[in-house]
Formats: structure tokens, sequence, C-alpha cells
């Protein structure tokens, strides 16, 4: 199977790099533009809205007429963005470079995760979509690393360089690949309303920003809450324990996915992010906040592939327009989490208890988690049978008959 996928998931990769890499050479892209900290942070910003409103509303229109179309397009604007990046000259090259990244990124995450899931047989599909996922967490662990060590020696052009050079990989190796992609149906008229209309999908959407909010938004503040925890010392070995776990459980959820299937495991991931979260609420021991950082690390990549599977295993020809919304709110909820911990330091409270607060998210997540494993139909058959998308027409509506309300 990773011989069909293979492509995207160096697509993912480079993707992942580039939506953390900047945190790593901030410092010196404000020396460098003559400009603050925080208003090269902005590009942060600018990269997520872009992300958030491309994604839905401009991978249909891509994907129209050729999938390997769509995503040469959506990479060429990643890497033309990302490449302006490195030669801005002011902080409004910087910023608008940064939209036009964010932009290619949010159409490569939607039409790279519903072409995995399409290339492939349905009693694979878990796999396919959580390789994508894994090349997300590869990307932003071990790249951003690497990438620091590249602005070290040559400057943060130089890392914003080596984000482009994967990116044009990622080109070559999908103009290269051998065989026609499949055309996704969502680029045959399956609407945004339609995806939406389903409260399961609804729902699902709802508990990818809030996720994003606990998860991603409580990693920004990692640093400091150890700090006040007196782990000062664990700060890098904490950080990578994190990007460990996302990688290997992102890396190894694809088979227990097809096998246990989602409606299952959907109510489980956000339990073990709830139970990282009261750990390193509760405790100060180096051992306990290693094991429980990994664990978060590790049920916040996983949540991606298994809430893809539990929104989309019944409803293919809307695949891509679900993932684009989920992914834009998982975005969205990063830096909601990340501004709404600078509130609550700002207003006084201690770095140590915002893990109390990412509990009380992730303890809505586990809600909301029940309520989707409830509306998820229990799957047909367990008998692997070529995939949906794939389908003939007459297939597919057959199909679609036999499924549950």
């Amino acid at each position: 199977m990773i011989g069909k996928v293979w492509p995207l998931v160096v697509a993912a990769v480079s993707l992942g790099i580039d939506a953390y890499v900047l945190a790593g050479v901030l410092p010196d892209m404000a020396d460098s533009l003559a400009t603050t900290a925080g208003a090269i942070g902005l590009g942060v910003t600018a990269f997520t809205a872009a992300y958030a409103a491309a994604g839905p509303f401009l991978s249909r229109a891509l994907a129209g007429r050729s999938t390997r179309t769509a995503l040469l397009v959506a990479l060429g604007a990643f890497n033309l963005g990302n490449l302006a990046t490195a030669l801005a000259p002011t902080l409004g090259v910087f910023l608008a470079s940064r939209v036009v990244a964010g932009a290619g990124a949010g159409v490569l995450t939607a039409v790279a995760t519903a072409t995995a899931g399409a290339l492939v047989a349905d009693h694979e599909r878990g796999r396919a979509m959580a390789l994508v996922t894994f090349g997300l967490s590869t990307g932003t662990v071990a790249g951003v690393p690497l990438g620091m060590l590249i602005g070290e020696q040559v400057g943060w052009r130089g890392t914003m360089g080596f984000v482009v050079l994967i990116g044009v990989l990622s080109m070559l190796a999908l103009a290269l690949r051998s065989g026609a992609l499949p055309q996704l149906p969502a680029a045959r008229g399956t609407g945004t309303r339609a995806a939406l209309s389903s409260p399961r999908v609804a729902l699902g959407v709802a508990l990818s920003f809030v996720l994003g909010t606990a998860s991603l938004g409580l990693y920004t503040y990692l640093l400091p809450m150890a700090d006040e925890r007196g782990l000062n010392g664990w700060g890098f070995a904490l950080v990578w324990a994190w990007g460990i776990g996302g990688v290997l459980g992102s890396g190894l959820i694809g088979k227990p996915l097809d096998t246990l299937g989602s409606r299952r495991l959907m109510p489980v991931v956000p339990a073990f992010l709830l139970s990282s979260f009261l750990i390193v609420w509760f405790t100060d021991h180096p051992a306990a906040w290693l094991i429980a950082t990994a664990v978060w690390g590790a049920s916040g990549w996983i949540s991606v592939p298994v809430l893809q599977q539990a929104l989309t295993r019944d409803r293919p020809e809307q695949a891509m327009t679900v993932v684009a919304f989920q992914m834009a709110a998982m975005y969205l909820g990063s830096a909601a989490g990340s501004a709404a911990g600078s509130a609550l330091l700002a207003g006084g409270t201690s770095a140590g208890a915002l893990p109390g607060w990412a509990a009380l998210a992730a303890a809505g997540a586990v809600v909301i988690a029940l309520l989707i494993a409830r509306l998820t139909p229990r799957p047909v058959s367990a008998v692997p049978h070529a995939s949906p998308l794939t389908q003939t027409p007459e297939a597919q509506h057959t199909a679609a008959e036999s499924r549950c309300p």
C-alpha cells in the first residue's frame, strides 16, 4: 500500500515542516526584516487563516478535472509561497507569502487525504489516511529541528529554502508517479451544505476544533509549564517525547483503525488526551511528565485519522469536503488555544494551571466523541471489498441504500 501513497506522504512531510518551522527561526527573521517578533508571529496567523479558508472552498474547484492537477497546483502554490517567504525583503511581502503558502497547504491536505483513501481498498482506508497524518507529524517532529539546525548555519532563509526543496521533491514524485489517480467524487457536485448538514460531520468539525484548542494550543506552553514545575532541565526531552509520541501514534494507528473501526476508537482517543493533561497538572515527576507528554502527542495526532475515518467511511463522495473542514477546524483550534493560553497568562493564571483548563476542553471532547460514535453506523461487513471511491455509480448507489441513516 505504501507504494501507492508515498508521494502524498512526502507532500505531507513538507506541509508538516512548514506549519511549525517559523517558531524556531522567528527571532532571526525579526532582526533580518527589521521588525518585531510579534509582527513575524502574524505570519502564523496569516498561514492559518488562508489554510482554513482555502481548504473547504477551493479544493473541490481545483479537483474538478484532474486529481493530479489539483495536487500539483496546490503544491505549486505552497512552494511558491515558501519561496517568496525565503526571498521576502519586507514584512509586507513576508505576510503575503504566508497567505499563498497557507492556501496551497489547505487545498493540499484535503485533496491528498481524500486521494490516499481513494487509492486503496475499503478495508485499507484507515491505514492510507493515517499515512498522510504520519507525514504531517514526521515533518513537524523531524523537520523543525533540522530546519533550526540549517538556520543556525546559513540563516532563516536557508531554512525556508529547505522547506521549498522538500516541496519540490514531492511535486516531482507526484508528476513522475506512474498510473492514473482516481477522480474524487466530491469534485462532481457534492457540496459544503450537503456535508455539514449531517449531525455527525458537524459534530466532527466541532470536535476537531476542540482537540486543536486543547492539544496543539497547550503545546505552545509546554516549556513554561515545565519550568514552573521545576522541570526546566527537561524541556528538550519533553518536546521530543511529544513529537515521538505523535510520530509513533500516527504511524501505528492504521492497522487498529481498520481492524477495530473508528466507532470503537473515537471516544478512547480524547480520553487518553484527558488523562495526559491530568497527569501533568497534578504531578511534577520527570518520568510521569515524559510518559504523559508522549501520550499527549500520540493522542493528538491519532485523533486526525480516527476522526477522518469516522466521518467519511460511509460517505466517500464527501471525503474531500469533510477533511478540508476538519483540518481547517483543527488549525483554527490551535490558534484559538494559543490565544486563550496567552490571555490566561496575561490575566494572572500560572503556566502550571494551563493543563487544568486544557483538561476541561478534553473532557468536552470526550462527550462529543461519544456522540459521534453513537451516530457512526456499524460496519456492514468485515469482508474486504473495493473502495466505494473506485466503484461504479450503480454500485455506489446500491451501497448507499444499504447504509444506516
